[in-house]
């Protein structure tokens, strides 16, 4: 199978980064378009009332944040065109919906590593990727 569009998802942890220079490695190996993802999880914008932060203005910095990440990235694919994506939901909803949408030939992300009880409580993204994808799925493992 050839790889033309390569969707590499991320999040603003070490473990993404990886994973994306891998997948933009690839990505220029294989002369693939790239789109870069990065999810703005709604579900961590709840901010805090006693000190004065309200979730619209939590939500606003974590959009500031996946820009910054997204921009960043960008400026390592060597000046090609990079498509950037930044919906606003769930991470285990919006790349699967965001590679179909877009029609990617693989899906390119990282792993944390979690494992045992930590692993159990906070559930793995890519996992769920994995389980749920209808495209290759390619994990960067943290180590």
């Amino acid at each position: 199978m050839s790889y033309s569009k390569i969707l590499i998802a991320v999040d603003s942890s070490e473990y993404s980064m990886q994973a994306a220079k891998k997948g933009l490695e690839l990505a220029h190996q294989v002369d693939a378009k790239v789109a870069l993802l990065f999810v703005v999880d709604t579900s961590k914008a709840m901010g805090n009332v006693d000190a004065g932060i309200l979730p619209e203005q939590a939500l606003i910095v974590l959009k500031k944040k996946a820009e910054q990440t997204l921009d960043e990235l960008a400026t390592m694919y060597n000046g090609k065109d990079i498509l950037k994506f930044m919906p606003e939901g769930s991470p285990t909803k919006d790349i699967i919906k965001t590679a179909e949408i877009w029609e990617a030939d693989l899906i390119v992300m990282g792993t944390h590593g979690r494992t045992g009880l930590l692993h159990l409580l906070v559930g793995s993204v890519s996992e769920h990727i994995i389980r749920h994808s209808k495209i290759p799925v390619m994990v960067v493992p943290s180590k």
